[in-house]
This record gives structure tokens, sequence and C-alpha cells, in this order.
């Protein structure tokens, strides 16, 4: 990635001037079967840009309640975009046409409108769960039924496509727009890509350059982003693979409990038993002992993900330290 970074052809992005970003944007629209595509500087910059393209102010967005947008992009939604949220509580953070339906907002003078779907893909903290393409579709039917839009976070998207072994097009099909993350599981070091039609994106292009998003040369950044889809996209399987071996090993360790079921791409979050402290002490101190994961204590949960930098020796020797740690930790 570095020496095609430095290799980069470029120009000024702002002007639609740089082949490297061009390329890029048209590559992955022709992937996702979309029109067009916005190089953007990361995901919640993608997902900001596609609020303010759909939604006005005094619209509401239709989300499970534990989306990304909601609790981790700073509020950007209200204080930005100025839309209001009905939150429901998704099984596995997937949506279903009976939540839609029953939260879309009656026409009244008193109400916000209903105006946009938020779907994601995989979603992160129900454990990097998939919506197939057969949910997907309903889901985009009962948006359409209500005469609303789709939007994708797919943050890790390729991730979801790689475990349901379909083509990533087939995983959107129906969406009005589409985020992913260059930088999450395909390792480029910076970047995300917005999709929608033509129309869209030229005035997804326009919010982008109102949120500060021209970066002028930024080829050296596309650049690693077509390396990423050449290399490192082939190699997600094993990043399922190694995270499945994780979380078998985990839900042996005491103190530590892990659904299974959940864990269908490259994510595994592990329940941590009070005994063992909260979630983010007990990540500080594997952190002091060689690994590094993330703790949520709102859920009492450590959060790891792998990725093409993580072996299967990294796996096994990562699940040996934890459940050391664990036995000699007693609050």
């Amino acid at each position: 990635m570095r020496k095609a970074m430095a290799e980069a052809s470029v120009g000024d992005d702002v002007f639609g001037e740089d082949p490297t970003v061009r390329s890029l944007e048209v590559r992955c629209a022709e992937l996702f079967g979309l029109e067009d595509g916005l190089f953007v500087t990361s995901g919640t910059q993608g997902n900001l840009c596609a609020l303010l393209t759909h939604c006005r102010p005094r619209q509401e967005v239709i989300v499970d309640g534990d989306c990304h947008v909601v609790t981790w992009e700073v509020g950007g939604w209200a204080s930005i975009a100025g839309v209001t949220t009905a939150l429901i509580n998704a099984p596995r953070g997937v949506l279903t046409p009976e939540l839609i339906h029953a939260a879309v907002k009656p026409e009244n003078v008193h109400l916000v409108g209903s105006r946009l779907v938020w779907v994601e893909n995989t979603h992160n903290v129900a454990g990097g769960t998939c919506t197939d393409p057969s949910e997907m579709a309903a889901i985009t039917s009962a948006a359409r039924q209500h005469g609303l839009e789709v939007h994708v976070d797919g943050a890790r998207i390729f991730n979801a496509a790689t475990a349901l072994g379909v083509p990533v097009a087939d995983v959107v099909e129906g969406a009005d727009s589409v985020q992913f993350c260059l930088s999450k599981g395909l390792g480029a070091p910076v970047g995300s890509i917005l999709l929608g039609s033509g129309d869209f994106i030229a005035e997804a292009r326009r919010v982008r350059k109102m949120l500060g998003g021209g970066m002028r040369q930024v080829g050296v950044l596309a650049a690693a982003g077509h390396v990423a889809l050449d290399e490192i996209l082939p190699r997600l399987p094993q990043d399922h693979a190694n995270a499945r071996d994780l979380a078998e090993l985990l839900s042996d360790v005491p103190g530590l409990e892990v659904d299974l079921d959940l864990v269908e791409t490259n994510i595994v979050f592990a329940k941590v038993a009070p005994h063992l402290g909260t979630a983010s002490r007990f990540a500080e101190e594997l952190e002091r002992v060689g690994v590094r994961v993330v703790g949520f204590d709102d859920r009492g949960c450590i959060r790891a993900v792998t990725y093409h930098q993580v072996s299967t020796d990294d796996v096994q020797q990562a699940a040996q330290i934890i459940h050391d740690h664990a036995l000699d930790s007693v609050v």
C-alpha cells in the first residue's frame, strides 16, 4: 500500500481531476451495482454526507438503537443534520418489515415525517452479524411501501458478503445509498466510499465540501483502496476463521461468556463476569500483558476483532494469555 501511495497519479480532487480517486469511485460503484461513488475521509463522514443528502431537518430516520450512527458518531445526526431518530430494538441488529411498519410516523402536523430507513451491515455491537439478501429485500420493500429511502452503513459490508458467500451487490440490492470503509477489514490507512445514484452523489459531493472533506491531491490515499480491494479482500475468509477459533477458545475461559451463534464474521464479544472487574478495566489489564481488546462497560463486554495482520498463531497466543490472566484476576 505504501508503495502504491508513493507512486499514485494525482490531481485536484475538488475539481474532479484526481485519476486515482476517480478510478476507485467508479470501480466501487460497479462492484456495488450503483451509479457513482464519492471518496470520503471516514465512515462517519460518509454517513453524515448520506444523512444530509437524503434528509432535511425535522425528518426522522428509522434505525436500530445500537447502530454506529446513533451511538458512536458524536450525535452528528442531531447536531449537524438536524434529524430525529425512531430507535428500534432489532434482534441481531437486523431490521424487519414489522419493526419498520410500526416505526413509521402517521401524517400529523404534530409529528416529524419519516424519511429514511438505516441498515448497518455487518452490525458492529450486535457482534458482526449480517443482514442477508432476503432480509434486505424485505427491508427495502417495507420502506418503499411508505415512500422511504434506504441507506446502508456498510462499514464492514465486504465481511458480510464474504460470510454470506454472495457478491457485495447482492447484499445491498435495493438500497439508495451505501457507505463502506476501506480502513476496517480491508486494511487501508484512511478512507471510505459513499455510493448511490449519479444525482445523489453529485449532491453528496457538495455536502462533503461543506463538511471540509475536499482534500485536493487525495489519490495518495485512494491508491491504498485499490490495493485493499486487490489484495486484502480475498483474505477475509481467514479473518472469519480466526474469529471463530478465538470465540471458541474464549468460551472456555473462566469468567468469560461468548454467544457463538453471533460470531458470523470477524468480531468477537465476550461478556465479563463481575469477579474480573469492569470490562474496561479487564481490557486495560489485557493490554498490559500484550493483548489489545476494547472494553464496553455499558454492555459488560470486551470486543476483539481479527484482520489480515492477525495470524492463526496470534489467535492461539492471545487466547492463552487471556485464559491465564482471567485465572489470576479476582477483584
